[in-house]
């Protein structure tokens, strides 16, 4: 998940938007709603599993943030706190749990842009790697999501799922390692 705006070089434009809106800019909101709407969606579809269900839950999450009054000067990991808790109380409300499925993918854009036997080969190998992500660990698939599909740092994530960065690089790490035990991944059927 970038914090960058689109189409410019890597600038940050989240503390610029966080400190408009802490001086009772309405716009702010907005340029900052606009600029984290996709990432969000697609990591509360990570926990969700359903896009329809992760679309409402941006939309809750936002109208919650808007709300707020005091925003911290790491707007990103906060806000990926909060989209997580509340994924997970809605889960919690389902009496269900599913961050096992696989990732979405930001775009499809490559399987419109291959023959069929690439999309075939491609496929199957997502298919193996999320069945061995899958088998992996809840802690150690999480961390791995959230770094991997939705492209937190250490630090966000540790500040996100409020754990030691160091168990946060413990979990990447054994999880990575698990994964590369599998030749299966680089095999083709």
């Amino acid at each position: 998940m970038s914090a960058s705006a689109p189409n410019s070089s890597s600038v940050d434009w989240t503390p610029t938007l966080v400190a408009r809106l802490r001086g009772g800019e309405s716009d702010a909101g907005k340029l900052l709603t606009s600029l984290y709407r996709q990432p969000m969606i697609r990591f509360c579809w990570g926990y969700l599993g359903n896009l329809d269900d992760a679309e409402d839950a941006v939309q809750d999450i936002f109208v919650k943030v808007l709300k707020t009054d005091a925003f911290p000067d790491r707007f990103r990991a906060w806000l990926c706190r909060i989209a997580r808790n509340h994924c997970l109380n809605l889960l919690r409300s389902r009496h269900r749990r599913r961050d096992a499925g696989a990732l979405p993918s930001d775009s499809h854009l490559d399987a419109a842009l291959t023959g069929p036997l690439s999309r075939l080969v491609r496929g199957e190998a997502r298919s193996r790697i999320a069945h061995l992500v899958a088998a992996l660990p809840p802690e150690q698939r999480e961390v791995l999501r959230l770094r991997h599909g939705d492209g937190l740092s250490r630090a966000e994530i540790a500040e996100v799922l409020e754990l030691p960065e160091s168990v946060v690089k413990s979990r990447l790490y054994e999880g990575l390692k698990k994964l590369r035990e599998h030749k299966s991944i680089l095999e083709s059927r």
